[in-house]
């Protein structure tokens, strides 16, 4: 099981940073549609909506066509999407989800994939300034999830959201949190990168308002993943599915990014 998952991870990074590599939009949008047909194929399986492949299949072929729009467009959009998670998937991690079915679950399902689209928007406006500033903004997600992985394993005593997810606690959370602020933290003194995510927030807002952002995100990273639990759940199911071998589903590893990424995006388009 370890030797198959570090095999796909292997595969995955090695697909990435071909694709990021090459500077080919092209690759780097045929790319996105899978990934984003993959998530919205899962998601609607979740949600146990009908016809999910060909659902998913439309929505791929309609990414690049939206995407290749200029970042500026999809400001509302991102700041949309941020709404619909302050608003109605937080309040749904104590409050439940609509059953599946009937027309309050498929109107749930339907903004889920708005929400899904807004991050893969994001993250196609953020390639646009640049493929340094489009993982540095994914590496907080990956900080801050390696870093809960470890505090809370080695200090984890109070359950986060025990009915929701039993293995994280609030230690891990904060492990996370501070390894976000020490690691963004150091990369603002490093020249080389400058121009990426971290350095470029604290040069536009200061100390303060920095530490304030960063602690956003790594908070709205908490949400996703908690969120996407919450759905698998109530799918009474352990993966998004098997697509990806010792990792489960394409959801699976970006659940974090969902909310992460529009919020992201919108902190962007205020630094200029």
């Amino acid at each position: 099981m370890l030797r198959q998952r570090v095999l796909t991870a292997v595969v995955l990074l090695l697909v990435l940073a071909g694709v990021l590599g090459s500077g080919s939009l092209l690759a780097f949008y045929l790319t996105l549609a899978i990934f984003f047909g993959a998530a919205c194929w899962e998601s609607l399986r979740l949600f146990g909506v009908r016809l999910a492949l060909p659902l998913a299949v439309a929505a791929a072929l309609l990414l690049p066509l939206m995407a290749d729009r200029a970042p500026g467009d999809w400001s509302a959009l991102a700041a949309l999407c941020v709404l619909i998670w302050a608003l109605r998937f937080v309040p749904a991690l104590k409050l439940g989800l609509p059953p599946t079915g009937g027309p309050r679950g498929f109107l749930f399902a339907i903004v889920y994939l708005l929400s899904l689209f807004g991050c893969f928007i994001a993250i196609a406006g953020m390639f646009q300034r640049s493929a340094v500033f489009l993982i540095s903004v994914m590496a907080i997600v990956w900080v801050a999830d390696i870093g809960a992985y470890f505090a809370g394993r080695a200090f984890g005593r109070r359950k986060l959201a025990p009915e929701i997810s039993p293995g994280k606690t609030w230690e891990g959370v904060a492990g996370g949190w501070l390894a976000v602020l020490v690691l963004a933290g150091i990369s603002t003194q490093m020249p080389l990168l400058a121009d990426s995510f971290s350095p470029v927030l604290q040069v536009r807002f200061g100390w303060p308002l920095w530490i304030v952002l960063m602690s956003l995100l790594v908070a709205a990273s908490v949400v996703g993943d908690l969120f996407e639990s919450l759905m698998k759940r109530r799918a009474g199911v352990k993966d998004s599915s098997a697509l990806l071998p010792g990792h489960g589903g394409v959801l699976d590893r970006i659940d974090a990014l969902v909310p992460v990424m529009p919020l992201a995006f919108l902190i962007t388009t205020r630094m200029g």
